[in-house]
């Protein structure tokens, strides 16, 4: 929407500023006792006189404010991603749009806004925590629109609360997508006689009704030997959230247009970068402009490998290949290169074993100790929102303190978020009075459920997914920030990634997967042929799968360049894969398909999908450390504990790193990671 000066422009800007003076909160909100003890705090700060304001009446007690509010609301407003029942999803989804709402409205509140200015132009002797909060919080004001005249403003603000609706409705679309394949039983040849046990996998008549969670999803694309199949599964999969997602998403991308545009910034990436590790959206081009060459080099290699096993299994030396073909030839590959049969590796990781050995890593390295409570939980009526939910506390043995409480909900139901994430529900924070806010995570995953005669048995892959999950979760428990601001992962989110990605570390490591490998029936440890086998095939098409997370990322970046948000999202995908174009990805564009309609982060993360292989720079390079002292070294582990996951975002991330390697990083062992080779041109 273009400015307007009209008479009804003028009555709804009135309209937005009065909302957000007097902090109208509807009646029939359902967290509308959170909101209203949030609107006392923020009143209460404004009315301070001048000559009495201090940083602990002031952004001390705003803070407070944030966490009780915090507190209050997110268990109902985590609802949505994982409850079974409709209307308290209804419920979390309502709660979420009116906290944004409100959240909206105090960003650009005045008086809180000439309180906190009031505060600063004291210029205060701050350091530290102290300091930064200070400054955060007058950025935040600034990018809010607070330098806007009150019409702009009130424009910012209807577009933001817009954006907040089409978020959430974007991400609800996706969760909610009942898509399924159906397929003749023959079709699925190849797959394990497994998976026709999954409870969840529906018939119609003689048909199988394929949905496309993952437990359904990925054994068809490693495992079915009928191309046609992996392909319509495939094709499915990218169109997963429909068309009308694609129009949701479009919207989003002009909104965010005109709010970035509303507040001086070039682009919406521009406005977003601003405050992460990388500043500005050029830096990210020059990120992948320096390593898409060094990548592509091993990509090849890859695409040439891949494709002369298809065309060996085939018999067809003109085969072409395809990207519903990756996964199929890469376990393929595995088995006759490496003698690495992945259903026989899934069978050494079933779920309870690949948990005990989390829990004795972690345990051992951070000085820690692990205890269930959710018996306990449910006679004390702790939300435990599913029959799968599982909660355990955390306590430090060194002090005898309990840290904090993570939830696991690890398997696939309808309705459910449909990949694997950290959700943060409670951040630390030292209370004014000296209490402590304790950290309380959620684990949400879809791996397998048990059968009637199998454990749920975890491939490799999982096991690194869960093992990157649980980084995320130790990094919310194990903080000791002063401010709720700054607590667990509130860190610059290109730098978020980094503690979850060094942990994957640990299931490549021979000797760590020995200490938990049990075979589910035999109790057998894994054999080491096989072990070594998985370690030498670590790099196995590690070029093609780089470039991948390439390809979002350059995706996400470019929906975020255009100054007017005017982005065909769908032609936008083939172009970065046409070999004419940008060919981030050896595979040629494919007809009819709109992942863009199901890639969540394009909600959360927008314009920082980059953050994931930017912050695998640091991960890699702070992974040094346990490789010199040991994968098991509690030395390494505490130092990384005390360095890195304790101060959650209390300092820039770029000087976390800095201390915790006492030098500047490099990217050498990021290049190491992906199996390129560290010559003179790659460094």
């Amino acid at each position: 929407m273009k400015q307007s000066n009209s008479i009804v422009m003028t009555l709804l800007t009135v309209s937005a500023l009065t909302a957000a003076v007097h902090g109208e909160i509807p009646d029939d909100s359902p967290v509308r006792a959170a909101l209203q003890r949030a609107e006392e705090a923020v009143r209460a700060i404004e009315m301070i006189p001048d000559r009495e304001r201090s940083f602990e009446n002031t952004l001390t007690a705003l803070d407070d404010m944030r966490a009780r509010l915090e507190i209050d609301t997110n268990v109902i407003l985590f609802m949505p991603y994982v409850s079974t029942d409709a209307d308290e999803r209804d419920m979390g989804e309502r709660a979420e749009l009116d906290v944004s709402s409100w959240l909206i409205d105090l960003d650009t509140r005045e008086g809180l806004s000439r309180a906190i200015k009031t505060y600063a132009e004291t210029k205060p002797k701050l350091a530290g925590e102290r300091k930064r909060l200070l400054e955060h919080t007058l950025r935040d004001f600034r990018r809010a629109g607070m330098g806007l005249p009150p019409e702009r403003r009130a424009e910012l603000i209807r577009i933001q609360k817009e954006l907040a609706q089409l978020s959430i409705d974007f991400e609800r679309n996706i969760r909610e997508d009942e898509t399924t394949v159906p397929l003749a039983r023959d079709e699925l040849a190849g797959v394990p006689e497994e998976y026709f046990e999954n409870p969840n996998l529906r018939r119609s008549g003689d048909l199988l009704l394929v949905g496309l969670s993952y437990p359904q999803f990925l054994p068809i694309q490693d495992y079915c030997t009928n191309e046609q199949t992996r392909h319509k599964v495939w094709l499915q999969y990218k169109r997963r959230g429909g068309t009308g997602n694609v129009r949701v998403l479009e919207q989003i991308l002009q909104l965010r247009a005109e709010a970035a545009r509303l507040l001086g910034y070039a682009h919406p990436a521009d406005f977003e970068i601003e405050i992460k590790m990388a500043k500005n959206a050029e830096t990210v081009k020059k990120f992948y402009r320096d390593l898409r060459p060094l990548v592509r080099k091993k990509a090849l290699k890859d695409h040439a490998e891949l494709l002369a096993e298809k065309r060996r299994h085939t018999g067809n030396p003109g085969a072409e290949f395809y990207p519903w073909d990756t996964s199929f030839y890469l376990n393929r590959l595995k088995k006759s290169k490496y003698a690495v049969d992945t259903e026989e590796v899934r069978e050494y990781f079933p779920l309870d074993r690949v948990i005990d050995g989390l829990f004795s890593i972690t345990q051992y390295l951070y000085g820690l100790e692990y205890r269930e409570i959710t018996g306990e939980a449910r006679s004390e009526g702790i939300p435990l929102w599913h029959e799968d939910v599982a909660v355990y506390e955390v306590k430090d043995n060194a002090t005898g303190e309990i840290l904090g409480t993570f939830y696991f909900d690890l398997h696939p139901r309808p309705n459910k978020y449909t990949h694997a994430a950290q959700w943060g529900l409670v951040q630390h924070k030292l209370w004014p009075d000296g209490t402590v806010a304790r950290p309380v995570a959620a684990l949400v995953c879809n791996f397998p459920k048990a059968t009637a005669d199998r454990p749920s048995l975890l491939t490799h892959d999982s096991v690194e997914t869960f093992f990157h999950e649980f980084g995320h979760c130790l990094h919310t428990i194990l903080s000791e920030a002063r401010y709720y601001r700054f607590g667990g992962t509130s860190v610059e989110r290109d730098f978020v990634e980094a503690p979850s990605q060094m942990f994957e570390n640990w299931v490549w490591d021979a000797d760590v997967l020995a200490t938990f490998s049990r075979h589910y029936e035999t109790g057998k440890p894994i054999p080491d042929d096989l072990l070594q086998g998985m370690m030498k095939a670590r790099y196995l098409g590690s070029g093609m799968t780089a470039e991948r997370q390439f390809f979002y990322g350059l995706y996400d970046l470019n929906c975020h360049l255009d100054p007017e948000g005017d982005v065909d999202t769908t032609q936008l995908g083939m172009d970065l894969w046409d070999p004419a174009g940008e060919n981030v990805e050896l595979y040629d564009p494919v007809p009819e398909t709109f992942f863009q309609a199901a890639f969540g982060h394009l909600t959360g993360y927008h314009a920082g999908y980059y953050g994931y292989q930017w912050s695998l720079v640091y991960a890699s390079d702070m992974f040094q450390r346990f490789k010199e002292l040991g994968m098991l070294s509690p030395d390494a582990g505490m130092y990384y504990r005390e360095k890195i996951l304790s101060r959650g975002g209390s300092m820039d991330g770029i000087d976390l790193v800095r201390d915790y390697l006492g030098r500047e990083p490099n990217m050498d062992a990021y290049l190491e990671h992906l199996g390129l080779e560290l010559d003179a041109t790659a460094r």
